[in-house]
Formats: C-alpha cells, structure tokens, sequence
C-alpha cells in the first residue's frame, strides 16, 4: 500500500509506558510506546469516540499490553487493533510507525478528494445571496458545517471571525446588517451556543437588521429524548427570528438556505438555520441556488392624492419642520434637498443621528431624551411636523397632537401608536422627490433658517461654559465630546452603547457625516464594541465603507459586558479606537435611582486599568485623568494602526 510518511512528533515526547494523541494530515491517531515498541492505531473508540490517546497503557495477563479508553475502558490491542473480547466491534485501524534520526513518522494513504457535502452546498448558496461574513465559534457540533465555511474562506468567497462570546457574534452580526443592509451569518454549537445568541439577535429583529444564524445540533437519533445540549431550538428561537426551519436528510437544502437569506434580506430580519451534526456531511450534488428571478424591485411611490394632500398640508403650514428617523437614511440627499427648498428644520430620531450633518443650515439635531433643546424648541413651535421613517418611539417625544404627515415603506407603521393626520405608504425618496418638485417654497413665512442659527448659537455657548465644569471627580462628558467632534474624521463608523455616555454622545457631539450605530430599540448594554467589529468587517467587505475609521463608545459598564472581544481584535488586525468613558459605577442607574427617590444601591462597579487591560491583549491602551491630556490621547489612539483604547476617568454627575 502506498502511504505518505508525516512526521507527528519527536521520539522523545514519549515515554516508554504512554501513550498520546498526534495528528497526520487531518488524521486523529493514538500514537503508544510500550516494550521498545512504537504502535499507531485510528484515536476514536467504536463506543463513543473517546480519544484513546488521552487513556493509559494497561497490563493484562502474562505483561500483555492494553490500551485502554480513557472513557468507558474499553481495551485494543496496541499491536492489532483487536479488542480482548466481547466488544461488538472489529478492532481499530493501525497505521505503520517508523523512528527516523529522533523523530515519529507515520504512514498515511493519501488524503482522498474532498467530497462535496450538504453543509457545501448551503455555504454556497449562502455566497450566491452575497453573504461575505460569518462572526462564530466552531465547536463539537458544528464542525461540518464550519469546515464548509472554512472552505469558502479558503477559496477568498467569505471571511470569518472567531469570537469569544456567540452573544458578542449576534451583535457584530446585527451591526454589520444595520451598516451594510446585507445580512451577516454568526454560528454557534447547540444548546448554550445557540441561546447566547439571544440578545444580540433581538437587537438585530427590533431595528430590522437582516441576520442569518446557523446553529449546530445533536444528532438526529438523540434529538428530542434531552441528551446533552439537545434543547428544542425551533422553539427557542420562535420568537426571535422570522424564519427558522431544521436542516434535515431529506430536505431540499440549497432552497432552504435560499429562503433564509430571501428572508433576511426581504424583511430584515433574523433567519435561523438549524444543522443537526449528522445532517452537515453526507455527500450532495445540488447546485447552489442564488437571488437571480426571486428578488423584484422595492419602489414604491406615493399616490397623486397623497402628493397634493401634502402639499395641501404645506401650503397652509408656517412653521413646517422634518423629523427624520432610521427609516430615512437611504433617502439623505432628497429629504434634505427638500427640507431646503421648504425651509424647514430638520429634526432627528437619536437613531436618525447623523443622516444630516448637524453643521447643515436645515439641521436641529436630536429631538428627545439623548438630545438637544434646539430640535424640542422647534417641535414645539412647529404647526406641521412631517415624520419620514419614524417609529414614534416614546423616548424620542414627537407631539402626537400636531398635524402630522408620516411616510413610510412600511405600512405597520403607519399610524402605529395614534392616528396621523396624513398617512403616506411611500420610499421616503420617492415622497421627498415628489415633494421638491411641486412644492412653491417659503416665500412670505418666517424664516426659520435665522432662528436655526440663533438657537444653535446659544446652545454651543452653553456647551462651552459647561465645558469649565469640574467637581474634581473626573473629567466632564461636555469637553470629552467636543474634542471628539474636532477629532474623529467626518466620515467614521461611531458605535455606540447605552448609559450616560450615549445620552451625552446625543447631546453633545455634532455630526459631520459619520454614520452611527446602535442598540435602538433593545437599548442593549454592551452593544458597541462587537458593533465595531462587525463594522469594520464591512469596511472590509463592500468598497464603499473601505478604509473608514471604525470608533465605538461605551461606559466602563458597557465594556465590561464583552471586554475579551478586544482580543478579537488584536487577533483579526482590526483598526478600531475604543472611547470608554469610565466612572466606575452604572451611572445612568444611579441617576434614575436618585431621580426616583429610591437609594443608589449596587451600582458600583469595580473596574481594573482598561488601557493597561488593552495593552496586555496586545493593542494600544492609554488612561485620561486630566483633560489636558485628552486631546493628545485621542489623536494617538486613532492614528494607531490596530485596536486602541481610550479610558477617560469622568465625573458621572457632569453629563
């Protein structure tokens, strides 16, 4: 027989007596040393694979040697592979061992063709809808389907990211949807892989974020009795996901994988594949099926009396202002070419942040609890507000009680919480072109660009004076975001968390372009580091996000939610600048704790040195105690050509 000779370790590695598990090629084999003797024989024991290399060397009668399973004892002969006796198997395959100039060296056949497997021919398909990135953790599980991914990686057709938490994966995940609109995959093993996805998941269904989560599972003859992780993911995962369907033998397997990513993509939202571990390798031959003639266009333009409805509405109107949520972002450049040609101020949603630069003469800012007095001043003076891609959140405080006009490509939304005086079903570009066109202008109403300007001018000069604010508790929120506003580049990723740190980010930081990232309806803590790497795996991805500078925010309770991921980026390159605001303690909690006449209790936290924690993990960490120094360190950390942190010591009560 011809075999190919691999070395798989040095003689010396074992002692007479032992034995050891090597691996030749992708061979798992139990190499024994025994009597002067070198033996190799396949590593899994017939019962349940138990790895006879991790068991012991046993003497029997007469000094016979047995090696014996270090799972459920089961004895082979090292020599032939044959059990002792009563054991329902043959034996175990033996391999040919030989000691050359001190090293062990064992005889293979050559490694056969790969054959094309069911786990293949999804992945493709999974290519063929244009996913490009998968954030997981390959375990016991899963293994024939990550070994199906890891070739679309090896073939340049996807990228992977090995995380630290499935939680942190579902976030990236959810991230990467909300910037690209293209659905990420994150995989998991079963059972507690595939529930830690939870939260991350939720995030990505509420803000409408296509995700594709492929969960391994037992093995279809176990499943259902409760052997170990077997848990009922269909109904785990019910709620949480618009699709989820088991890959089972006799499914129709590229269509299956189709229609989770037709899924994710058509309704943005979470598609769940589940793959028992048996299911992932038998062969298949089926073609991968892509979007081609399954996908028509999504335009959908207003009716002409919706149009002149508007119009009607605008025409009578004084004082008109925009309220632009998430739901417009597609639509920046006709919304504010048609704010302009009303003259309108433009408000934002905290998750429409960004959409208009705040330096832009129609700009507000953001109306509601993260923002400014500029946009609420203006909702309350205006007579019509026309709501474009807004969900009616109560935190963001749009008066119900004025003469609304609301467009949206969704018509649940439509009048969701309360009657609208003009409901629009329509793209928000569609509407805005449309209105651009036929509106005559402001001419003889009051100019509201003048009161714009006067209002954004008393609002920085308030936000310089608190600037000087200093309880000697720590550097204030004011001055760490005004820096930030000269500093991160007009066209960065901003992810950013929940807390204080948010509210002042809101408040306090003006756009000039960047898009930014968030927990928006799940409000989830934790949420901005793993954004940041599933924003900076779609700078890798799609030429329009390339060499964008990816920067998130947190407090110092946020980060610690998913803190080892900062390893993840060391590991994967990733150039990312962390800014964590560190108070040690939940101050936002703290503060509704004070607010709600309760006792600020367990909300303190005890925190380690974050930049010295950044700089153990291999990237650039760098610790802010005078604000004199802030500016420099920022500059610093963004020029860093890898992870970076960022810990400034702040005064929770100076948000």
């Amino acid at each position: 027989m011809d075999v190919d000779w691999i070395q798989v370790a040095d003689a010396d590695d074992l002692p007479e007596g032992r034995v050891m598990t090597v691996t030749a090629r992708t061979k798992d084999i139990c190499l024994s040393h025994f009597d002067g003797q070198w033996a190799a024989m396949d590593n899994h024991c017939p019962h349940q694979g138990g790895p006879l290399g991790e068991g012991t060397i046993e003497r029997g009668a007469e000094g016979k040697c047995w090696i014996r399973c270090p799972w459920h004892g089961w004895d082979f002969d090292p020599l032939t592979g044959k059990p002792p006796g009563g054991h329902e198997d043959s034996g175990q395959a033996l391999y040919p061992v030989e000691i050359r100039n001190g090293a062990v060296f064992v005889g293979v056949e050559p490694e056969p063709a790969h054959e094309r497997t069911i786990s293949d021919a999804m992945a493709e398909t999974f290519v063929a809808w244009g996913v490009k990135r998968v954030f997981g953790m390959v375990g016991h599980s899963n293994l024939g389907l990550a070994d199906a991914i890891r070739r679309r990686v090896v073939d340049g057709e996807m990228a992977y990211v090995g995380i630290r938490h499935e939680g942190a994966g579902a976030f990236a995940a959810s991230a990467y949807g909300k910037l690209t609109g293209k659905p990420a995959a994150c995989l998991t093993i079963a059972g507690p892989g595939a529930t830690n996805l939870m939260t991350g998941l939720w995030d990505a269904k509420v803000d409408r974020a296509p995700v594709l989560a492929l969960t391994g599972q037992v093995q279809t003859q176990v499943l259902g009795p409760g052997a170990f992780q077997d848990i009922d993911l269909r109904s785990a995962f019910e709620a949480v996901s618009r699709f989820s369907q088991p890959v089972l033998p006799s499914s129709n397997h590229t269509e299956l994988a189709a229609l989770a990513c037709k899924t994710a993509l058509v309704e943005r939202d979470v598609a769940h594949l589940i793959f028992p571990d048996d299911v992932q390798t038998p062969p298949s031959d089926a073609k991968p099926k892509g979007p081609e003639g399954r996908m028509g266009r999504a335009t959908v333009k207003p009716s002409d009396a919706d149009i002149e409805a508007a119009l009607d509405l605008i025409a009578k109107a004084e004082r008109p202002v925009v309220v632009l949520g998430y739901g417009a972002l597609e639509a920046r450049a006709g919304l504010i070419a048609m704010a302009e040609r009303l003259g309108a101020p433009v408000l934002t949603t905290f998750k429409g942040k960004g959409i208009i630069p705040d330096s832009h003469p129609n700009a507000a800012g953001v109306l509601g609890r993260s923002g400014t007095p500029i946009a609420s001043w203006f909702m309350n003076e205006a007579d019509l507000l026309i709501c474009l891609g807004t969900s009616f959140s109560n935190h963001t405080g749009i008066a119900p009680y004025k003469p609304i006009i609301q467009v949206d490509f969704e018509r649940m939304q439509l009048g969701r919480f309360h009657a609208v005086t003009l409901p629009i079903w329509s793209e928000i570009g569609e509407f805005c072109r449309a209105i651009t066109a036929a509106a005559p202008g402001h001419d003889g109403k009051p100019d509201q660009i003048a009161d714009l300007a006067d209002r954004w001018a008393a609002w920085r000069a308030e936000k310089k004076r608190r600037t000087a604010d200093d309880h000697g508790q720590g550097i204030n929120s004011a001055i760490v975001f005004e820096a930030m506003t000269d500093l991160i580049p007009d066209d960065a990723i901003i992810a950013v968390d929940v807390g204080n740190n948010t509210y002042s980010f809101g408040r306090y930081f003006e756009t000039e372009g960047q898009r930014v990232l968030m927990s928006g309806y799940l409000g989830s803590i934790g949420f901005a580091f793993p954004a940041a790497l599933g924003a900076w795996s779609a700078t890798q991805d799609f030429p329009e996000y390339a060499d964008r500078k990816v920067v998130s925010i947190s407090g110092d309770g946020g980060f610690g939610q998913y803190g080892m991921e900062f390893t993840t980026a060391v590991k994967y390159g990733m150039n990312i600048t962390h800014v964590l605001l560190n108070n040690n303690e939940l101050g936002k909690i703290s503060k509704e704790q004070r607010t709600g006449a309760w006792e600020t209790w367990e909300t303190g936290l005890h925190n380690p040195s974050f930049a010295t924690f950044a700089r153990l993990c291999g990237g650039h960490g760098r610790r802010v105690t005078d604000v004199a120094d802030l500016r420099e360190a920022l500059v610093e950390a963004l020029g860093f050509p890898g992870p970076s942190l960022v810990e400034i010591m702040t005064d929770a009560q100076l948000v």
